[in-house]
């Protein structure tokens, strides 16, 4: 992927930061009423278990306090921005999935580890600057970005929580509408173009995808999806075809099959 030629939207950070509070305290509070037996289940995401999951949807806040602590790179730039965040995260998968394993062996309570990590970020970020630079795995990043990175981890892994255990843990509304909007616009950083208008009301519209740019009046390519859907869509939990035929995309017009740009995060 190129280095972005487009502006990122920008992002309100203390907005940001207490969206991702927010949706952890959700997770954290759901997690609390698992039983033993339902945390040693599968999680559907390869080898880990529910206890994996759950304490892999941690890191989403010790990441950044763990950056925070460390010296501010010495960049006149960042080194990712965060259009090209989404695109950076498949080649990191099994480093991930190793370290994550290696944290669920040496926190045997998950609660514990909840409220350490929750309390060492509302520590450290609150007055930091969103424009600090953070060295993370994959380049220097804006404080502010990284909050951002943080709603997709949090919602993603949310839902995948809710489907291994049907808890049924609500989204945040700002962290779904972050998530929303970043990874919408990720798709038109991936497939740049103004022919087809995708709609994932009431968060994001964007338009993609090269041919005849569309000015005014009803487009004659649009996708349109729910929230939670168009999340699905893009990080691989479901297939094009399938929200298609049960009816949770609408797609009109020759150009709007998005099935080959899908999905955008591995």
């Amino acid at each position: 992927m190129p280095p972005s030629q487009k502006r990122a939207r920008r992002y309100d950070p203390v907005r940001t930061r207490d969206a991702v509070l927010a949706q952890f305290s959700q997770v954290r509070s759901a997690v609390s009423t698992l039983t033993p037996q339902q945390l040693e289940g599968p999680s559907g995401l390869g080898a880990w278990t529910v206890r994996e999951l759950a304490v892999h949807l941690t890191m989403a806040l010790s990441h950044v306090s763990r950056n925070l602590e460390l010296p501010e790179p010495v960049l006149a730039k960042p080194e990712v921005t965060l259009l090209e965040w989404p695109f950076s995260t498949a080649g990191r998968a099994g480093r991930i999935a190793d370290d994550t394993v290696a944290l669920a062996a040496a926190h045997t309570d998950v609660g514990a580890l909840y409220g350490e990590v929750a309390e060492r970020f509302e520590a450290l970020v609150p007055g930091v600057s969103e424009d600090r630079l953070l060295a993370t795995r994959v380049g220097a990043m804006r404080l502010g970005d990284l909050l951002v990175t943080r709603t997709v981890e949090l919602v993603v892994h949310t839902y995948d929580l809710n489907e291994a255990t049907g808890l049924g843990i609500p989204y945040d509304r700002q962290a779904l509408a972050a998530c929303t909007r970043l990874l919408a616009d990720a798709l038109a950083e991936k497939a740049p173009g103004g022919s087809v208008e995708v709609r994932v009301p009431p968060f994001a519209v964007v338009q993609c995808v090269q041919g005849p740019r569309h000015t005014r009046g009803t487009p004659p390519n649009v996708v349109e999806t729910d929230a939670l859907t168009w999340i699905r869509l893009a990080t691989g939990r479901t297939q094009w075809a399938r929200e298609l035929d049960e009816a949770k995309v609408s797609a009109s017009g020759e150009r709007a099959d998005l099935a080959a740009l899908l999905p955008l995060m591995g």
